[in-house]
């Protein structure tokens, strides 16, 4: 499979898709076309997050305020349970994402 094979470029959600799980990970493509996370929702996720934008861009906010512009080749390790939330995706071309989550790790 390659990464940016039927990519589209409308849709009414975003697309996630489990490219492999396994016990404590999991690797999505997440597909976005100028979606947002609702303003009043925030991911609070369980597990770590590594997440890289492939092609578009894309704005995160942290609950704290922090607000991290994303372009293609920018990585970031949100640690589980930091709120988050999708503030901004390019509207004019796909944002392609590649997120792992997984148990805590040691950061390098």
């Amino acid at each position: 499979m390659n990464l940016f094979e039927d990519v589209p470029t409308q849709l009414p959600s975003e697309l996630i898709e489990v490219l492999a799980e396994g016990e404590s990970v999991r690797i999505e493509r997440i597909v976005s076309t100028g979606h947002t996370t609702d303003p009043d929702n925030w991911y609070d996720q369980e597990q770590d997050e590594w997440v890289v934008v492939l092609k578009g861009e894309a704005k995160l906010r942290f609950d704290d305020g922090e607000l991290v512009t994303m372009t293609p080749g920018d990585h970031l390790l949100i640690p589980a349970h930091r709120r988050h939330r999708v503030e901004w995706t390019t509207p004019d071309e796909p944002t392609v994402w590649i997120a792992i989550f997984f148990a805590q790790l040691r950061q390098r």
